[in-house]
């Protein structure tokens, strides 16, 4: 049986794979992944490991097609975000996690679709929110102004 590795692709034979091979050849190639330190594409990055066709990104870990990101890991096709992990196609958002098609959010997670929310979670659709509660757009920024100030966030 020939097994594949991380740069290379070979003819595998599925029906000769036994669990033990198989836990082998999973370990080998997740090993080979991590070892990749280089940022593939990537034009002016600075203290990145593992980005690819990024721009003007800092100290970032596996980010993929990002712009202006700074200290942000894992994230795909995101600009101008800050400490953000797992997040997909979002803009100027501040610490957050897993959140998709969304801008300046600030330390939401999971969220998608949404702009301008602070300390959100779960929600899809939604603007102007603290806390997952919806507010006016004035008192959004009145608060959110208040309390990045109070917690040392710097906002985009």
């Amino acid at each position: 049986m020939t097994l594949m590795t991380a740069n290379a692709t070979a003819s595998l034979d599925p029906r000769l794979v036994t669990a033990a091979s198989f836990e082998a050849s999973l370990r080998k190639l997740v090993s080979g992944a991590d070892r990749g330190q280089a940022n593939t594409g990537s034009i002016a990055c600075e203290g990145c490991e593992r980005c690819v066709q990024c721009t003007f990104c800092k100290n970032s870990r596996g980010l993929s097609r990002c712009q202006y990101c700074v200290s942000c890991d894992d994230c795909t096709e995101c600009s101008h975000c800050a400490e953000c992990r797992a997040c997909l196609g979002c803009q100027h958002c501040v610490r957050s996690e897993r959140c998709m098609g969304s801008a300046y959010l600030v330390r939401s997670i999971d969220c998608a679709g949404c702009t301008y929310c602070f300390g959100c979670v779960g929600l899809s659709r939604k603007d102007f929110c603290i806390l997952n509660v919806q507010c006016d757009r004035a008192t959004y920024f009145e608060v959110a102004s208040r309390l990045a100030r109070e917690l040392g966030l710097v906002l985009p």
